[in-house]
């Protein structure tokens, strides 16, 4: 096992390719239905997906408008022209036995995708992104595989990254980044439990102050944010053990065992001439003009950028942002309280949007496209005006997630309302600080014993069944003891 100081010898160098799902309705050169979770193996295919002889693809302009799209999340130029490539590398689970992809005119250039990490941002460049069609899969049992097809001609793009990542942290942040990006610009489902966006982490290892990379390895098909960090992780721990040992590093790929949280050798790593890329005769080349780019990316909805920009005046905490950020509908959401009631309101709707649901990679919690802001606002109003404590106002959010009732209406049924009539309240603030069991928390705040204050607006708070309202309690034993 390789120490800290001995990895501190060393620099990692990280470029991501990431296969995009693009969410049609059918697939990149068929009819056939793009969507398969929960349809039979098999189901969903047409006979251009089966390869059969005489079909003839016919390329799928949805697909092309979406990458155009993608084009746009990624701050990338949009070619004018761009043509489809036959690599004719064995793929068991394509039965025509080559893939269509874009190897010599992407439709997709040079971009960047801004990363904040640890209150900076990381500029990641983007080499390119090239439209390709998806293989099938395959399911070994012992001495024999079955394939299923559904997947097989599924559009996707693949993202290239150029080697700008230089540590795991990173690497998860710029995979999460790129997500946001893709889910918002309304390119992909962004299903990660389904594979919607898979990513391949291409890490190489060398000395510190070395003029050349090392050898890369790698590790394919990661679906969440997660193991990409984790992979990192261990693959740089790896080649710098077998560095250390003075042992040379296997160009090659590698899966990812997320039980074992190690990878393992799956093939040795082909060169480009062993692809043998060729041009397709049978799919037209797509050709462009600015008109028709400047239309379809004026369709792309607000990008992340746009609401930590909006959002900076709410002054939140970055943990706040993210969990926010995690789910679409959540962001659209507290935008339009912000417009709607202003910071304040706005501020406190995100907090309890990020306590109360959290986030996570591949489950996004409750999808908030139903909610409306009203009742939110109507929420926070009612603690801005003392009629909730914070207290009961968290529980009556949880329950206006899934409730057809306003708020007003839940603090009513709950019995939840504080009393802020300054009347009814004083009497009850007399009646405590007259009571003996009282007298030495009195004498204390007379002495300057500011702390003991609470003990009083408990006692308060109790005889009121936690209805008073304890910020005017604590103003009128301040008056009374002044």
């Amino acid at each position: 096992m390789v120490t800290d100081e001995t990895l501190a010898k060393y620099d990692m160098t990280i470029g991501i390719e990431c296969h995009v799902q693009l969410a049609t309705n059918t697939k990149l050169f068929s009819g056939a239905n793009n969507d398969a979770r929960d349809q039979s193996p098999n189901s969903v295919v047409s006979p251009i997906d089966f390869g059969l002889p005489g079909m003839l693809p016919v390329l799928n302009r949805g697909a092309v408008d979406l990458a155009i799209k993608a084009g746009k999340a990624l701050e990338s130029t949009i070619a004018h022209v761009s043509r489809f490539d036959r690599k004719h590398y064995f793929y068991p689970d394509l039965p025509k036995g080559y893939q269509t992809t874009q190897m010599y005119q992407p439709i997709i250039g040079p971009g960047i995708v801004h990363v904040p990490l640890d209150g900076e941002i990381i500029d990641v460049h983007i080499d390119h992104a090239h439209m390709e069609e998806d293989a099938g899969k395959l399911t070994h049992y012992g001495d024999y595989s079955l394939v299923d097809l559904n997947r097989a001609g599924t559009p996707l793009i693949e993202i290239v990254s150029e080697p700008d990542i230089h540590s795991p942290q990173a690497a998860k942040a710029y995979a999460t980044e790129l997500y946001y990006l893709m889910t918002y610009a309304d390119v992909t489902r962004g299903d990660l439990y389904q594979g919607n966006m898979r990513f391949d982490v291409n890490l190489s290892v060398a000395l510190k102050g070395a003029t050349e990379l090392g050898t890369r390895s790698e590790v394919k098909n990661l679906n969440s944010f997660r193991s990409v960090e984790r992979a990192a992780e261990y693959e740089f721990r790896r080649q710098v053990e077998r560095l250390e040992r003075g042992e040379r590093i296997i160009q090659e790929t590698r899966g990812w065992d997320d039980a074992t949280q190690k990878t393992a050798s799956q093939r040795s790593k082909e060169d480009a001439q062993d692809y043998r890329y060729m041009p397709d005769a049978d799919i037209p080349p797509i050709v462009l003009t600015d008109e028709e780019i400047t239309r379809i990316q004026a369709t792309v909805p607000p990008l992340p950028a746009e609401y930590r920009t909006q959002w900076l005046s709410l002054e939140l905490d970055q943990s706040v942002v993210d969990s926010l950020l995690a789910n679409r509908s959540y962001a659209v959401l507290i935008s339009e309280i912000q417009r709607n009631a202003g910071d304040s309101i706005a501020k406190r709707v995100a907090h309890w949007f990020s306590s109360a649901l959290g986030h996570d990679e591949t489950e996004t919690g409750i999808i908030a496209s139903n909610f409306t802001p009203e009742g939110f606002i109507e929420l926070a109003t009612m603690v801005e005006s003392n009629e909730l404590s914070s207290t009961a106002s968290k529980e009556i959010f949880v329950e206006l997630l899934t409730s057809d009732q306003t708020p007003r209406q839940i603090a009513e049924s709950k019995n939840l309302l504080q009393v802020s009539d300054e009347g009814a309240i004083a009497a009850i603030v007399d009646e405590v600080l007259a009571d003996p069991a009282s007298a030495q928390a009195v004498a204390a705040i007379k002495q300057g014993n500011d702390k003991v204050i609470g003990f009083l607006v408990g006692q308060i708070m109790k005889k009121s069944a936690g209805k008073a309202n304890p910020a005017l309690a604590q103003r009128l034993i301040r008056e009374r003891l002044q």
